[in-house]
């Protein structure tokens, strides 16, 4: 990755008068960084646009986040992601690196991303945590404009996560697809499911955050679906909770369409109204 500030947009958040505040932004396009009026808590509310509505092929979003010391701040976006049909062979990428400061909390809520039939994109996150930072982080996709009867007609998608705890990497999960080499939708992989939603739970075990959206990430398995067996055929979500580490914890969930996963999302933004988290639901906040 270039090393040069001048290639990165940026935003920091940090204490101001006992509230988080952004303090400093740089938006270079195709990404346009919105600041909410202050919601009713003392979070810091960012909201990550791109003009279109998505990313062409060439695109390149690069993005550096620093959450201070006690802060908390939600990072959101205005809606869906399209990636847009590459027609030169090249792919859209986006490139985050965070930083989460003691007793900070950082909170990434994204919109679904949705790659366009001869699509290539590539995502990759890199987060530092101080040892008693918390970072709730989703990321979202669906195989493609479902609604038109297009699924996973992308040529390349690929999107990687590293989150590194006081300098020691803890967490790490790749995943790649090329529909015209794999076989998505056979019953090894997606088979009827068209949306796919990872939930990422890294903190201090032992802190009130942690435990508390704890908690809430584990109730959103329904009985039964918890094990992947042939009885979950023909349901509408499927959902699994995985403590990964002790300060680790991971849901993976399938849905047949964005609409069958959406209460699992408001799930999670309505844990977050507690006192000592984001002090609002971000959902009813957004819609």
């Amino acid at each position: 990755m270039p090393d040069d500030a001048s290639l990165w947009s940026e935003l920091t958040v940090a204490q101001v008068r006992q509230q988080s505040r952004l303090i400093a932004s740089r938006s270079l396009q195709p990404l346009k960084i919105i600041n909410p009026a202050a919601p009713a808590g003392p979070a810091c509310h960012a909201v990550l646009a791109s003009y279109g509505g998505g990313l062409v092929a060439g695109d390149s979003i690069r993005l550096r986040v620093r959450c201070e010391a006690e802060c908390r701040l939600l990072l959101s976006t205005q809606a869906n992601t399209r990636i847009f049909k590459s027609i030169d062979g090249r792919r859209a990428e986006q490139i985050t690196e965070g930083y989460v400061g003691e007793n900070a909390l950082a909170v990434v809520l994204p919109d679904p991303l949705v790659p366009q039939a001869d699509s290539r994109y590539h995502q990759a996150q890199h987060w530092q945590l101080a040892n008693t930072a918390t970072l709730l982080l989703a990321d979202w996709w669906h195989a493609g404009r479902t609604d038109l009867g297009e699924k996973f007609a992308f040529i390349s998608f690929a999107t990687e996560l590293r989150v590194s705890v006081a300098g020691r990497l803890t967490l790490l999960d790749r995943f790649a697809l090329r529909p015209g080499e794999h076989l998505a939708t056979s019953q090894a992989t997606f088979g009827p499911y068209h949306t796919a939603l990872s939930i990422y739970l890294v903190g201090p075990p032992e802190g009130a955050r942690f435990q508390q959206l704890a908690v809430a990430l584990r109730q959103l398995a329904p009985p039964g679906q918890t094990d992947l067996h042939a009885q979950l055929a023909g349901r509408p979500y499927v959902v699994a909770v995985t403590q990964a580490r002790e300060n680790v914890l991971m849901v993976r969930a399938l849905g047949i369409s964005r609409l069958a996963l959406e209460p699992l999302y408001r799930a999670v933004s309505a844990a977050l109204v507690g006192e000592k988290l984001l002090g609002f639901d971000a959902l009813q906040r957004k819609y």
